[in-house]
Order: C-alpha cells, then sequence, then structure tokens
C-alpha cells in the first residue's frame, strides 16, 4: 500500500497521467477553434498564465503547454532514481482516485447548502444554480481548468506561500495550512475578478474555498496528478449538469 501511495505522488507518474490530458487539450481547443480565436475555449488561469508569458514577449501559442511539460519532465529527472517500478499501475490508481474524490466533491456541492445550515450557517443563495449543462463541445475547457489552475494554484501559488512563510519564521507547524488557506481564499477570489468575473454569490465562494483547500490537500498528500484529475473530473460533472 505504502508503495502504491509513493507511486501516485512520483513526478514520473503525474507525468505519464497529465501530459496526455495536456495534449488533449490543446489539440482539443485548436480543433474546435477551426482557425477562429481560440480564447472562447481557454479557462481563465490558461488565458492568464498565456498573458504573463506574452508580456515577456513568448507569444508562440505552444509556449505554456511546453513550459508546464518541461516543469514536470524536470522534476521526474529529479527524483528519477526514486521512480516507481510500474508507473502504469500508479497512473490508473490516479485516474481511479481523481473520478473518486471527483464524485465526493460534486456530491458535497449539490448538498452544500444543507450541509452549511445544518452548521448553523445561513446561506440565502442556492448553489444548485450553479449546475448549469453547457454545450459538450466545451467540455475539453474543464480539462484546460483542471491543468492549468492546478498549476497556478497549487503548483504555483501554494508552493511559493510555503516558500515565504517558511522564510518570514513562521513554525513549521502552521506554514502549510496558512499556505493552504491562503491559497484557497485566492482561488476563489480569482473567479470574481476581472472583466469576466463572476458576482459574488456568498454559498458558491464558500464552496471555493472549500474545494481549493480539497485541491491543495489532494495535491500535497496525493500528488499533483491527482489534484488535476479530481479538479478536471469535477468541473466535467458540473458542466455536463449530473442529476
Amino acid at each position: 500500500m505504502f508503495s502504491y501511495l509513493k507511486a501516485t505522488r512520483h513526478p514520473w507518474t503525474c507525468v505519464l497521467f497529465v501530459v496526455p490530458l495536456l495534449v488533449v487539450y490543446e489539440v482539443g481547443v485548436v480543433m474546435l477553434a477551426n482557425g477562429s480565436d481560440a480564447t472562447g475555449l481557454r479557462n481563465g488561469a490558461d488565458i492568464w498564465l498565456r498573458g504573463r508569458l506574452v508580456d515577456y514577449g513568448v507569444q508562440f501559442p505552444w509556449a505554456l503547454p511546453g513550459l508546464v511539460a518541461a516543469v514536470l519532465l524536470i522534476r521526474s529527472w529529479w527524483s528519477w532514481a526514486e521512480r516507481p517500478s510500474s508507473p502504469l499501475t500508479g497512473v490508473f490508481g490516479t485516474l481511479v482516485e481523481s473520478v473518486a474524490f471527483a464524485a465526493g466533491l460534486w456530491l458535497v456541492a449539490r448538498n452544500f447548502r444543507p450541509i452549511l445550515e445544518a452548521l448553523g450557517v445561513p446561506m440565502l443563495d442556492i448553489l444548485a444554480d450553479r449546475f448549469q449543462s453547457i454545450p459538450s463541445g466545451q467540455l475539453i475547457r474543464f480539462v484546460g481548468a483542471g491543468i492549468y489552475e492546478e498549476v497556478l494554484f497549487r503548483m504555483g501559488l501554494f508552493s511559493v506561500l510555503c516558500v515565504l512563510f517558511k522564510f518570514s519564521l513562521m513554525p513549521n507547524l502552521i506554514t502549510v495550512p496558512l499556505a493552504a488557506a491562503a491559497g484557497a481564499l485566492l482561488f476563489a477570489a480569482a473567479h470574481h475578478i476581472g472583466p469576466h468575473g463572476e458576482p459574488v454569490v456568498p454559498v458558491v465562494f464558500a464552496f471555493r474555498v472549500v474545494a481549493g483547500l480539497l485541491f491543495t490537500a489532494l495535491y500535497q498528500f496525493r500528488g499533483f496528478g491527482v489534484a488535476v484529475g479530481t479538479h478536471a473530473g469535477y468541473d466535467i460533472l458540473v458542466g455536463v449538469g449530473v442529476g
């Protein structure tokens, strides 16, 4: 059991799980755009990250996925000696775990308002109104959200906050929880920023904070691949309006 848990967290397993999803997303966006502007098919984290690359003069369309793949490969190379002997078992396990965690998060989302009310937290907004079916062709966007939002908020923001809090001489016991909480709040807030930001709905904001904490926990304890798979799987369940 320990070897399996270690295998799914290894960067090489994450490469084998995430990079094919990355290729599916990028190729899918290009095919669905069919020569037109693909911005409407990309998620916010993808657009934001591409914008930062453009700010530095990098406009090649495959630069961002190439950079993400390169980072994952470098992390794999760094720990190559500890790579799992059967990485495909880890990939399959990552897929199974992602589906299970995504379904569990979806069930929490569908019952989030009554859960809060049972805990004595009054909520006037209805989260179920957020579950709206979308054109099936746009489901590819949710694969991108699972990848690039985890790159931005977990691999990037959460990791940076951990380092900053550590160098601020905070006790190690609170460094990771504080970074997780701050990252989850910023993750939820990011959905309401910019020209395409959504109106702030308290119950939705609260749920996104909870989701951000879950994704961070998965990233920290189950690996980047499981976090990506869970995020993408949950978004797809919501996007198709299951239930």
